[in-house]
């Protein structure tokens, strides 16, 4: 019969924690024990373990195994035992194979019979900042060129178009209008009506502090006829339709398609870019007036439910607030952001790569470029109406 003792000591053998014993012989062979349970899922020792006790020992000039209280093993053991060969062939100590398993012992003559590709792992490398800076000044350069050169084919296309020579499908330009128009009035409206009550709600809280909330309508009307409803409306063009345009053109670039375009002699900046700028460029005034009227009745909103201003007290006060000045200033802007954002969306779509992935960066890129493009043209209208006192 077998001893009770002995069953409960296989048992805590077998579903006990992976350990790692040393033993060294007389000839200064270091044998390296395992036992327990190798396998996935268990707490597999650290293969650096391994290398410590190596070089505390100095003497060593081989390495055996002894597994003969290994209970189990998997891809665990394996992957534990390739990372211990590799830090004893980087010392130069001989390895003895002879006490691992049969399975273990044709795995790792697997593993390391094909040698790995030169070049297939992938290292850091540490760029210099000099080469790092004089990179990016020459990709700047030829990004500056691009854009140059792209501007000045849109500005003959658009020539040809004055002109009645541009060649384009009409039909193409009455579809991107609709785009660019009535589908995007659901959007522009709701986020003019807040901009309209944020801005309401924030005037408010300080003018009541003097007893002048009437003047919320000022606050709200300059604010969205002069400047805020052609922004809003023109960062919500750069994420809705100049990001669609760079997925449109992008992908006829992935398809060949404006090759194809080139090889029948039609000029990709006058059947692509062309419509979609005009599209834009017209749309983009009636959009920003919308806008205004929806940020003026966020504004209102605020004023009669919260300010107890009576409806037409507050048109009337708006409507003293406003002048041609203002309006003209507010389209000016969308005209500008309208062209901007089409420019950015087609430029983006053109520079696309021949990957599905470069499509993704192109769109990307685009909103990125529209809504910088934004702010700076903002910021120096801005500054220009100062000088010129308007």
């Amino acid at each position: 019969m077998v001893d009770s003792s002995q069953l409960n000591s296989a048992a805590e053998e077998s579903s006990g924690p992976c350990e790692i014993f040393y033993d060294q012989t007389s000839d200064n062979t270091l044998v390296l024990g395992l036992k327990g349970n190798w396998k996935i899922g268990k707490q597999i020792p650290v293969a650096d373990e391994v290398q410590k006790h190596i070089s505390s020992r100095p003497k060593i000039r081989a390495i055996a195994f002894d597994t003969r209280r290994l209970s189990g093993w998997d891809s665990a053991l394996l992957t534990f035992l390739i990372k211990v060969v590799q830090q004893i062939q980087q010392n130069k100590i001989e390895i003895d194979e002879g006490g691992l398993p049969k399975g273990v012992k044709s795995l790792l003559h697997l593993a390391s019979a094909v040698p790995e590709r030169k070049g297939a792992r992938k290292e850091a490398v540490r760029v210099p900042f000099l080469q790092r800076a004089g990179e990016y000044a020459l990709s700047t350069g030829r990004s500056t060129v691009e854009f140059i050169n792209f501007i000045g084919a849109a500005f003959l296309a658009l020539l040809k178009f004055m002109v009645g020579k541009a060649r384009f499908q009409r039909s193409d330009l009455m579809l991107f209008i609709q785009q660019t128009g009535a589908e995007a009035l659901p959007i522009v409206t709701l986020i003019s009506v807040l901009v309209g009550l944020i801005f309401a709600f924030i005037g408010a809280v300080q003018l009541m502090m003097f007893g002048a909330q009437i003047y919320v309508a000022d606050l709200v009307g300059i604010a969205m006829v002069r400047v805020m409803g052609a922004v809003m409306t023109g960062v919500i063009m750069a994420g809705r339709t100049g990001a669609a345009f760079a997925a449109q053109i992008g992908t006829m670039q992935v398809n060949e398609e404006i090759d194809a375009l080139q090889t029948l002699g039609i000029s990709a900046m006058e059947f692509l870019v062309l419509p979609r700028m005009l599209a834009l460029v017209l749309m983009m005034p009636l959009l920003c007036l919308y806008s205004d009227l929806m940020g003026i009745l966020g504004g209102m909103i605020v004023g009669v439910g919260m300010l107890d201003i009576d409806m037409e007290l507050y048109l009337i006060q708006t409507q003293k607030a406003l002048n041609l000045t203002h309006i003209g200033i507010g389209i000016v802007h969308s005209i500008v952001f309208g062209v901007l954002v089409a420019l950015a969306g087609c430029l983006r779509g053109i520079q696309c790569g021949r990957s599905a992935s470069a499509v993704g960066d192109a769109t990307t890129s685009a909103v990125v470029t529209s809504i910088v493009a934004i702010v700076v043209a903002t910021a120096i209208i801005t500054v220009v109406c100062n000088v010129m006192g308007i």
